[in-house]
């Protein structure tokens, strides 16, 4: 028996995280196209996900725009940046930004599943003809048509199409058809490929960051903590876990002082962490779970190949330092759905990587830089980098922009 041929959609997005289905979202709203949405896993899978992720302010307005928000979780109204044995802090304070936290600290899981219910009132609203849904379903390859002619106002009057190929979870091929294909399914940096061509950027970092909620005696109500170490950056969001106060821990450091971490007992484990941070707020204990996963950089050399585009962790994947990641990813979306309006088409696809290009490229700079600059042991690199924040704290444009970009990236 022949397999019938899949139906052409206008564009079908690989990727069922916060970023994909944002994605879905936003292009149900604001465009007429149909949408093919593939997804490895199922919401149910999703939404047990514990881990704990930080979303900037920016982040929460494009949520809003898309009926995604509130979103459960912990504001950050205060933001404390220090250097490890050395002087020089710099503080953020969300009054001095006129909005009501810098950002927040919400569980993955509860954020795909408000996204869901989100998708699903955008799905009605556009009509359900309009999203395909399929699950449990891996993309193994992507093929494009040749683009014909040199200029995209002549490519966007040619037919051409995405050919994708997957593998469901019980073995059986699945087959798909799109004008266009949004690669948003990147997974972690040890499980992906580097990035090939020339201008991708591919750093291992040789650190691991542990991970796990922490409650402790003096809890600061509303400040996260961002302190770089000898080892790498120390970072405390504040995060009540299962109706416990505390704190979601990123303890960046080399592998094996991960894996040794990670094997401790939680009172060995709270009482070196305890000599690394201080007693600022009081002794900690451990209050939930450790996991551990290697940091890297693994950015493509651009984000379009003619019908496809990438975007969030298959576009890049950063340090966690300042939480930018997902929120990167995010803005992704939303940038490519705007541009998504003017057509579905290689040129609209251009229009994207043009306008985000740089927001892009300042983010990962970064986040790059940082845990880079503050790893180097020289004592004259760390009194230099004790005035510069110290410096930074003085020099308010300085701290502003700086406030800005964690905020909103370069969107404004």
């Amino acid at each position: 028996m022949t397999q019938a041929e899949p139906e052409v959609r206008d564009i079908a997005i690989v990727g069922g995280g916060p970023v994909g289905l944002a994605l879905a979202c936003q292009l149900l709203l604001a465009t007429d196209w149909r949408i093919t949405l593939i997804d490895a896993a199922t919401p149910a899978r999703a939404a047990r996900d514990p881990r704990a992720i930080a979303l900037s302010h920016g982040s929460r307005q494009l949520l809003e725009q898309i009926g995604a928000w509130p979103v459960a979780g912990t504001a950050i109204e205060h933001i404390h940046v220090s250097q490890r044995g050395r002087l020089g802090h710099v503080k953020l304070h969300h009054e001095d930004y006129g909005v009501p936290a810098l950002g927040y600290v919400v569980r993955y899981g509860e954020l795909c599943n408000v996204l869901e219910r989100a998708l699903g009132r955008a799905t009605h609203q556009a009509g359900e003809s309009r999203l395909l849904r399929v699950f449990e379903t891996r993309i193994d390859d992507l093929h494009q048509d040749p683009l014909i002619g040199g200029d995209f106002d002549g490519i966007d009057a040619m037919s051409g199409e995405v050919h994708l190929t997957g593998t469901a979870t019980d073995g059986q091929v699945a087959r798909f058809t799109a004008r266009i294909a949004i690669q948003a399914e990147g997974g972690l940096f040890h499980q992906q490929v580097a990035h090939a061509g020339q201008g991708s950027r591919h750093r291992d970092y040789r650190q691991t960051a542990v991970i796990g909620h922490v409650a402790c005696s003096r809890p600061r109500h509303g400040w996260a903590w961002e302190r770089f170490t000898e080892e790498g950056p120390l970072a405390l969001l504040p995060y009540d876990e299962h109706g416990i106060d505390g704190y979601a821990l990123v303890w960046c450091c080399p592998p094996d002082q991960a894996a040794r971490r990670i094997a401790l007992s939680d009172a060995e484990f709270a009482e070196e962490l305890n000599a690394v941070f201080g007693d600022r707020l009081g002794r900690f204990t451990l209050a939930g779970k450790r996991h551990a996963f290697p940091l890297g950089l693994n950015a493509a050399p651009v984000t379009v190949d003619g019908r496809i585009a990438a975007v969030g962790n298959a576009a890049q994947t950063l340090h966690p330092v300042a939480g930018q990641g997902l929120n990167l990813g995010l803005r992704d979306a939303f940038a490519l759905a705007d541009s998504l309006r003017a057509g579905c088409s290689p040129r609209s696809l251009q229009a994207f990587a043009s306008r985000h290009r740089l927001d892009r490229a300042v983010t990962i700079g970064v986040t790059d830089l940082l845990p880079r600059v503050f790893g180097i042991p020289s004592p004259l690199a760390a009194h230099a980098r004790g005035a510069s924040l110290a410096a930074l704290a003085c020099v308010s444009p300085l701290k502003h922009a700086l406030a800005r970009h964690m905020m909103y990236g370069m969107r404004r």
